[in-house]
This record gives structure tokens, C-alpha cells and sequence, in this order.
């Protein structure tokens, strides 16, 4: 039997925010954009309200080694406690890292889906479940499939004839610190969790600097939107752990921000 091989997504807004409605999200409720840069500058000109970012990267060389040297750390020391509401699920269908990419930013995020669309079954589905068997369902769900597929092929580069390809999607979200919940602190204590199914887990990448003050003051009701400060805890852990580790220009990176209502 051979194994499940898709189209690789595009890093691209149009391909992200078609595949988000036809699985089921409320278009009122986030859209994808491009981040044009890591510079705070470039970063303010994201709207405001965002929910999570994803990146692709290049999986070679120095980059992967480094990948497969964190996961035996953590597997043999630990890491900082993870918050038991993040959804992650094991990546095991090939070039499905964008799909990986989508579901864990929407489903850690504050936003609607329609009732009955494939998101909406798929997270009723995944309830109390692993994320080895999360995953199966996911390959027994052939219209997450089709959804992929279609967004895939709407892209503006050509679906190469080769397949393989060495660029991986991961996302970032922002959780409540877990020791924090666990003490009842619901004031301060946030994470940025890296969540990419090629891993062995979530993983902690440090706190936020800034629970949400901009400009002095609260801009937002939901505490698990990023604000510009936490964009550039993002934005530093990206240029030292992945940008500087690679001489490709192939990274790109993507904000899901809240919709216009």
C-alpha cells in the first residue's frame, strides 16, 4: 500500500482563507494575510487581532538537524508545561503540512464554524482522542482531502509534476502559561507554542512579553489574540532558530486576524 501523498499548499492568503471557508469557518470571524517582514515596522502593519501565524521554512539541512536534536532534549529532559487546551495532532500524511498548519491555527483560535461544515465534525470528532488517532481521522476523511486539493490547485504557482518538496508549514499561538491556570492566575502567565505536526508535540518557545497592552491600555477582549510585542517574541524566535540557520530565501509567513464583522 502506498502511502497518502497531497499537493503542497502555497503560502498564500487567497489559498489559506478558500480553504478555511470551504472547511467551515465563518468569513466574519479571521482571515489569513502576509506578514511582509520581521522589522517592528513591517509587523505594525498587521492587522490588529491576530490569532496565529504560520511559517514555512526550508526542512534541510541545518534547520532539520537542529529539529531532530530538540525533540531528543525534550523527550529526555522535558520542557515547560503546555497547556492541556492546545489541540496538536502527529503529521503523517505526506505534504499535508499546510492542512496541519490551518487546523492548528483555527482550532486554537477564538473563531466560529459553521455548524455541521468538515470543521465543525472534525473537532466533535477528535474529542478525548490522541493525536495519532486525531490524524486517522483525518486520513479517513477523504473531503479534508478534496478541500486541500482544491485550495492547492487555485494557487498562483504551477502543481509541479515532483512532489517532494523540502518546505514544511508550522504555526504559533499564544496559550495561557499551564503552572499559571494551575495556580489560578488568569491575569498574566502567556506562552508562544510552536505547534507543527512533524514534531513530537507542542512546543513551548518562550512567554509573551506583553499580555495585550498597547498604547496603555487593553485593545482587545480575548487574551489569546497576539499583540504587536508578542508578534515579535514570533518574530525573534523565527529569525534565530530558522532564518539565520538557513541560507534559503524560501520563508514566508502568514497572520490569521480577526474578520471584519
Amino acid at each position: 500500500m502506498s502511502e497518502s501523498r497531497w499537493i503542497p499548499l502555497e503560502s498564500n492568503p487567497d489559498v489559506f482563507n478558500s480553504w478555511a471557508a470551504t472547511a467551515g469557518l465563518v468569513a466574519s470571524q479571521a482571515q489569513f494575510e502576509d506578514i511582509y517582514g520581521l522589522d517592528p515596522e513591517l509587523l505594525g502593519m498587521v492587522s490588529e487581532g491576530v490569532k496565529a501565524v504560520t511559517l514555512l521554512f526550508p526542512c534541510s539541512g541545518t534547520i532539520a538537524t537542529k529539529r531532530k536534536e530538540e525533540d531528543e532534549k525534550i523527550a529526555a529532559q522535558g520542557q515547560h508545561p503546555i497547556d492541556p487546551t492546545i489541540f496538536w495532532m502527529k503529521q503523517t500524511i505526506v505534504n499535508a503540512c499546510g492542512t496541519m498548519g490551518l487546523l492548528h491555527a483555527l482550532i486554537n483560535s477564538d473563531v466560529t464554524f459553521a455548524p455541521e461544515s468538515p470543521l465543525a465534525r472534525f473537532i466533535e470528532e477528535c474529542k478525548d482522542k490522541t493525536p495519532l488517532e486525531r490524524v486517522k481521522i483525518l486520513e479517513e476523511t477523504s473531503l479534508f482531502e478534496r478541500i486541500h486539493t482544491s485550495a492547492a490547485t487555485s494557487g498562483q504557482t504551477t502543481v509541479p509534476e515532483d512532489l517532494d518538496t523540502y518546505l514544511h508549514f508550522t504555526c504559533f499561538v499564544k496559550a495561557p502559561d499551564a503552572t499559571a491556570r494551575e495556580t489560578g492566575t488568569h491575569a498574566r502567565g502567556w506562552r508562544v507554542i510552536e505547534l507543527d505536526g512533524g514534531r513530537n508535540g507542542p512546543i513551548d518557545r518562550g512567554e509573551c512579553t506583553n499580555l495585550l497592552q498597547v498604547d496603555g491600555f487593553d485593545r482587545f477582549h480575548d487574551a489569546r489574540l497576539i499583540s504587536v510585542p508578542d508578534l515579535q517574541d514570533v518574530a525573534k524566535f523565527v529569525k534565530e532558530h530558522y532564518i539565520k540557520e538557513s541560507k534559503s530565501v524560501n520563508f514566508s509567513m502568514m497572520a490569521l486576524c480577526s474578520g471584519q464583522d
